[in-house]
């Protein structure tokens, strides 16, 4: 029998591998990782509510075969252990939203995604944590505090699938759920040492939003190596009748298509990659670009040509700013009328923002978005790939709400400095944070890729390629280390 510290170093496919010839067990997998979980959390505060009995229970079921599923086949998870963000609702579980207005929650139903992740056999054994309503690149909230960087507790592990990001570099969990609205897969991927991907609008349903005919916001999957992350998409992927805007599975699995490309596929690997270190939007961090743009370059070493370009995002960043205040609107403005003095001034902000538009400002900003999209369709006949940095700096000092200012450019609001991330949202494009080195004080950089629209297995054969080359997702699960704020 293989010792908890044996297990929680497996890969997910590993993992799953050993399920399914009967070597390990899910109860295997979930006491081993109840077992890290007791080690790390009161480190870093990742996963703040456990559901391990629901999960035992699960299991057994699972076991038993009496817990309706989909055998085998394409994101078959065979009783794997997984994270839930605290966003998403699990039936029996607590589900906050990060929220003080939530803090007693406990939902009778699960959100459709959660339905087919546990008819794929995947067994929810926590929540992770997240800042309230998923707003903002620092995960803190009322309910639960901060959850640290494990690669330097004194940092922010970024947001808002912050607690996901940590649970997998921690080895808490195999694979971690998580969402993306202006970047929160990338940034906290970024900040961990992990792999977060945001999927094409569509390709994984979002159930039971109230902006389901919106491109804006979606689910997707983290994992700390891209083979695992490719696994966990295939899991989630399907067209869902309660989301308009969700795309059948493909036909070709995402694992398989990555599987190809590390067996040496040619036709896999891109040929034109465009690099760029800041969109031509957003300051970045010297650091941040030096690292990038030497991770860029690794692409010469596949064959590839690799040119400093990116398509004209115009305006985009105001553009993202009015859709996303419409968004709040939808979502919080209910709230905000009932419980205004319990939802944090971020919030409170984005929401007034909104309140405040004008039609005219409305109708401009889609106009600048269907606008952009027309651009990165047409630069995409050029190149396979768009590559630039995942975050404008390394992972910032935990007791700040946000990074207000980078290479002496000032910001004036929570958002404003990711625009590096919400750019790449507003074209649609599925875009991907992978591992790229460290800082000079260790801290942990991302490097975004971005593909073709709803190109996933293209992007993530080339994300699987690079990660190869780098061989970091080798340095994980890690322990959390004390440290301090470097002096820039």
């Amino acid at each position: 029998m293989s010792s908890a510290a044996e297990l929680i170093r497996l890969t997910a496919r590993e993992a799953v591998a050993r399920l399914g010839k009967g070597e390990i067990t899910p109860l295997d997998l979930i006491d081993a990782a109840a077992e890290r979980i007791a080690a790390v959390e009161p480190a870093v505060n990742a996963l703040p509510t456990l559901c391990i009995e629901r999960a035992r229970d699960h299991a057994k079921r699972l076991m038993a075969r009496e817990q309706p599923v989909q055998m085998g086949g394409t994101g078959w998870l065979a009783g794997l252990p997984i994270a839930i963000k605290d966003l998403t609702d699990v039936a029996g579980v607590r589900t906050t939203y990060g929220s003080p207005i939530y803090a007693d929650h406990v939902p009778e139903v699960s959100h459709p995604l959660v339905e087919r992740l546990e008819r794929n056999g995947g067994i929810v054994i926590a929540k992770s944590n997240t800042p309230e309503f998923g707003a903002g690149g620092n995960t803190f909230n009322e309910v639960f505090g901060r959850t640290l960087n494990p690669w330097n507790m004194a940092l922010t592990c970024g947001g808002s699938s912050g607690g996901a990001a940590v649970a997998l570099a921690t080895g808490e969990v195999w694979l971690a759920h998580g969402t993306d609205h202006g970047g929160s897969l990338r940034k906290p991927a970024a900040f961990c040492s992990v792999v977060g991907l945001r999927p094409s609008p569509g390709r994984v349903t979002r159930g039971t939003v109230n902006t389901l005919f919106s491109a804006s916001s979606v689910q997707g999957p983290m994992a700390r190596n891209v083979p695992d992350l490719a696994l966990f998409l295939d899991a989630m992927v399907g067209q869902d009748p309660r989301d308009p805007l969700t795309l059948p599975a493909p036909e070709r699995s995402h694992l398989d298509a990555v599987l190809a490309a590390l067996a040496g596929d040619r036709a896999a690997r891109p040929k034109r990659i465009a690099w760029s270190p800041d969109l031509g939007l957003s300051p970045v961090s010297s650091e941040v670009r030096g690292v990038c743009a030497r991770g860029a370059q690794r692409f010469t070493e596949l064959g590839a040509a690799v040119e400093e370009a990116c398509p004209d995002f115009g305006e985009i960043g105001e553009a993202f700013q009015i859709i996303r205040a419409m968004i709040f609107v939808v979502d919080r403005a209910p709230l905000l009328e009932k419980y205004r003095d319990k939802i944090k001034p971020d919030i409170v902000w984005n929401t007034e923002k909104g309140l405040k538009l004008t039609p005219a400002e409305i109708a401009w900003a889609e106009r600048e978005r269907a606008a952009l999209y027309r651009r990165v369709v047409s630069f995409f006949e050029t190149y396979d790939l768009l590559v630039c940095p995942a975050a404008i700096t390394p992972p910032f000092d935990v007791t700040l709400r946000y990074v207000d200012k980078v290479d002496g450019r000032k910001f004036d609001n929570y958002i404003a400095g990711s625009l590096i991330t919400s750019a790449i949202t507003m074209t649609a494009c599925p875009a991907i944070s992978v591992p790229c080195g460290f800082d000079r004080h260790g801290r942990p950089i991302g490097l975004q890729i971005v593909g073709r629209p709803r190109g996933e297995a293209a992007l993530l054969q080339a994300a699987a390629l690079f990660e190869a080359m780098t061989g970091l997702d080798r340095l994980l699960p890690i322990d959390p280390r004390p440290g301090t704020v470097p002096e820039e």
